[in-house]
């Protein structure tokens, strides 16, 4: 492949939303749209068995997740687009990897400190609840990314730290065995690189303050409703910097609608009113891709079909890369 390779992938641990939308997908369809670079996007399933243990559960989000990049505009036939689950190469490098990968790096990966911290506060034992997956899921991240030869990697903020260990075990190989991997890069887009939830703190799953991309018009507005806002009065002056509503509103918006909505934040606007006119691009921008989505959730087989071509793809990317480190390896 002479074309850079810019790679992300989604954990299918629930239904996706807004926040996974502005942080990851959309700075990521963008970059799909670089006719001088090769998209690969892929469903992070095994991933997901760290929490997802339930198999209607693990199926469902999966489609989900798929059904979601392609409503959003992700065309299959410009870029590749796979399960992680169907590449089996990327699951015999992460074995590799493994036997290169310091302990103490892993020590370090934000979620599994987390995780210690969290038994700690509980005076619980420090790897109470942590499994294997939890614990070394960094090392089969780097393989998804290193195996295709990663360029760049959109990424959250807070996920940064996966790039930069990927980077770092394909330097430990590198430096044993030769040149082989390419150092990837993450890519964030700064100005919305943490994506605020209905109560201020970021938008997750854990916390139960997400918007879904695809709720119906009634719900959509009922969610944006919640948003929490400060008691200042309809006519006082509002600041745009680190406004919830505010960030949501020019991430749908036009140019000409957000220069609008900067002028009556200065000169005073009622919370309730932004939040009407939120609700107003968010579902007018969404609401062909929510069409499209529902249509793909009730034909599951035609999601299949799309995965299994982009398997082929990437199997045709991946099986010689492997077989060119097993080489260096003595394999």
């Amino acid at each position: 492949m002479n074309k850079p390779v810019v790679l992300t992938g989604v954990k299918p641990t629930g239904v996706p939303h807004i926040g996974n939308y502005i942080g990851a997908i959309k700075p990521a369809l963008k970059m799909a749209k670089n006719p001088e670079m090769q998209g690969m996007y892929f469903i992070a399933d095994y991933h997901a068995l760290n929490s997802v243990q339930d198999r209607k559960e693990f199926n469902q989000y999966t489609y989900e997740i798929a059904a979601t990049w392609l409503a959003l505009g992700l065309d299959p036939s410009k870029v590749i687009f796979y399960r992680q689950s169907d590449i089996s190469e990327t699951l015999e490098l992460n074995w590799i990897l493994s036997c290169l990968t310091p302990k103490g790096l892993m020590n370090r990966a934000h979620a599994y400190k987390a995780k210690v911290d969290a038994n700690k506060l509980e005076n619980l034992d420090a790897d109470a609840g942590v499994n294997m997956g939890l614990y070394t899921y960094p090392i089969l991240m780097a393989a998804d990314i290193l195996l295709p030869q990663a360029s760049f990697v959109p990424v959250g903020k807070d996920q940064i730290q996966h790039v930069e260990i990927a980077r770092d075990i394909a330097t430990y190989f590198n430096n044993t065995y030769g040149e082989t991997f390419t150092l990837p890069n993450h890519v964030v887009q700064k100005e919305t690189a943490v994506i605020p939830g209905l109560d201020g703190r970021k938008m997750s799953k854990s916390y139960g303050n997400t918007i879904t991309i695809f709720a119906e018009p009634a719900k959509l507005k009922k969610l944006i409703f919640k948003v929490v806002t400060d008691s200042s009065l309809p006519t006082d002056s509002k600041k745009t910097e680190d406004s919830t509503l505010f960030l949501l509103y020019k991430e749908f918006a036009t140019l000409e609608e957000v220069k609008e909505m900067e002028k009556r934040y200065l000169e005073g606007i009622g919370w309730g009113e932004v939040k009407q006119k939120v609700f107003y691009v968010l579902n007018r921008e969404l609401e062909k891709p929510r069409q499209i989505y529902n249509e793909l959730m009730e034909n599951p087989t035609k999601i299949d079909d799309i995965l299994k071509e982009g398997a082929m793809k990437a199997r045709a990317l991946c099986k010689p890369a492997l077989e060119d480190v097993k080489r260096k390896i003595g394999c």
